[in-house]
């Protein structure tokens, strides 16, 4: 029992101090995802896998203490519509679907906006809805 109770410290701390560079990686790979690999929904894998693993280790109720199930509803709804306002935008703006180039008078300027904030939305949308996913698997044990 004594050593239950180490292993799962050990647990605990090394997850408190690997939870804050999973997430920094998360962000990383989603600004940089437009220069290079990666992008919105790795970005959104990466993020979510840091609050699974405090699911994991602290325990789903502790979980949905820190991401309450009006959070992921919320940002599964505003990754969804930060996705389609682009190119809604860009269609206002006289392009077609989702036309970055019509989102700012330089094309390469509306390029770089245009899929910065459709992967955000992805990212968003996919984080959310792993966690959503995690919480639901997780909580039927009972």
């Amino acid at each position: 029992m004594k050593l239950e109770m180490q292993q799962k410290a050990i647990l605990r701390v090394v997850s408190k101090f690997l939870i804050p560079f999973i997430l920094l990686f998360a962000l990383y790979v989603q600004w940089h995802g437009d220069f290079g690999p990666g992008g919105g929904f790795q970005a959104g894998i990466i993020f979510a896998s840091a609050f699974i693993l405090y699911g994991l280790i602290f325990g789903v109720e502790r979980l949905r203490r820190v991401v309450p199930a009006w959070v992921t509803r919320n940002c599964l709804a505003l990754g969804v519509l930060l996705y389609a306002g682009v190119g809604v935008a860009s269609m206002l703006m006289g392009g077609n679907f989702l036309d970055y180039n019509a989102l700012s008078e330089d094309p390469i300027h509306g390029q770089h906006l245009g899929i910065l904030l459709v992967e955000l939305g992805v990212g968003v949308t996919v984080a959310s809805a792993m966690i959503t996913i995690f919480v639901a698997f997780a909580g039927q044990d009972r």
